[in-house]
């Protein structure tokens, strides 16, 4: 019963048969592999983008924070919600590969509104010198607290940063959750919308470490390569980044894996959410349930085999997260256990 992260689950068969595919004989570094074009096409196709500018990384630490520092300078300013992904647990990656661009947060939750972000644009960019400028916004979607931003919010959220002449970045860990949960295309969730440059999270997702990240207007992209390979991420063997999102994108695998994904944490849902115990503080649409209940019972799952993280103390809340191959049967057991207890 292992619900603590859809990192933590096994890769896919057909990943590691690309990867089999791919570890034949010789080929060029850097990029330059057949592989890689196969990707770069795809991806271009998959988004409706034909001039589209596509890189790999090896995670969404250095995806997130090498898109952003190819936007903005070291005296620019970030806005972001409070439980964004780049605030919470990149430990100042953004703020260090940007060389100290400023993160600053709107109010309110996870979901920001047009309002919270337009006050927060406002405490920047009026001091001159002795402030930062405005320069981009960041919105996560899934969002750290398991929602999905509706197309229309991500529009207006867009609209409104566009209005400041600031460009939008996408953080996608679970892009695909969020494609699945919406039933939209990749295109409709970004370009179409405002979305400068996206991050097409593939690690969440099956596989076994890889992140692509997509600028739509390819002039922003210009300083990306030079930030990857000066910061450490330029893979030589670059074929293995390669490969895993070419068996990512071929058949839609990556569509099929957040299916299942979301699929699992609605069976999930249905079940704990007949406990009396149990309160669910998102709405469940994606793979992440979060969930407040009395610590014993926690205590209950945890010491019964239940594998989630948990925080506070009464009632204490616990994150569940179902990755594409949490077995029914698991799923089921957790289920049977908080009806026992």
């Amino acid at each position: 019963m292992f619900f603590a992260s859809d990192n933590s689950g096994p890769v896919p068969q057909a990943i590691l048969d690309t990867l089999a595919e791919a570890n034949q004989g010789y080929t060029l570094g850097y990029g330059a592999d057949a592989m890689m074009d196969e990707v770069r096409q795809r991806l271009r196709d998959l988004f409706e983008a034909p001039d589209a500018a596509v890189y790999l990384v090896a995670t969404g630490t250095a995806a997130n924070s090498l898109a952003l520092a190819s936007l903005v300078k070291p005296f620019d300013a970030i806005f972001c919600a409070p439980v964004a992904h780049i605030e919470e647990d990149e430990c100042n990656a953004p703020e260090f590969y940007t060389g100290g661009a400023k993160l600053t947060l709107t109010k309110g939750a996870d979901r920001m509104t047009k309002a919270d972000l337009e006050a927060a644009i406002l405490t920047q960019g009026n001091r001159g010198v002795h402030g930062p400028r405005r320069a981009a916004v960041s919105i996560t979607q899934v969002t750290e607290m398991g929602n999905v931003y509706s197309l229309e919010d991500l529009r207006v959220l867009c609209e409104t940063a566009h209005a400041y002449d600031l460009p939008v970045h996408l953080d996608g860990a679970r892009f695909a959750n969020a494609i699945a949960a919406l039933d939209c295309s990749p295109a409709e969730m970004t370009w179409k919308l405002g979305v400068d440059v996206a991050v097409f999270g593939g690690t969440k997702n099956g596989l076994m470490g890889v992140e692509a990240v997509i600028f739509f207007d390819s002039d922003q992209a210009q300083e990306f390569e030079h930030r990857r390979k000066r910061g450490g991420h330029l893979f030589s063997k670059h074929r293995y980044l390669s490969a895993q999102m070419a068996g990512y994108l071929r058949d839609d695998l990556w569509l099929d894996l957040a299916r299942r994904a979301n699929a699992k944490a609605a069976r999930l849902h249905r079940g704990i959410a007949q406990n009396p115990d149990v309160r669910i503080v998102n709405d469940v649409t994606a793979n992440m349930i979060f969930f407040t209940a009395p610590r014993a019972l926690h205590d209950h799952l945890q010491s019964n085999g239940a594998v989630y993280y948990t925080s506070g103390e009464e009632p204490a809340r616990g994150r569940l997260v179902c990755d594409w191959s949490i077995a029914d049967e698991e799923i089921d057991r957790f289920i049977d256990l908080l009806k026992a207890a």
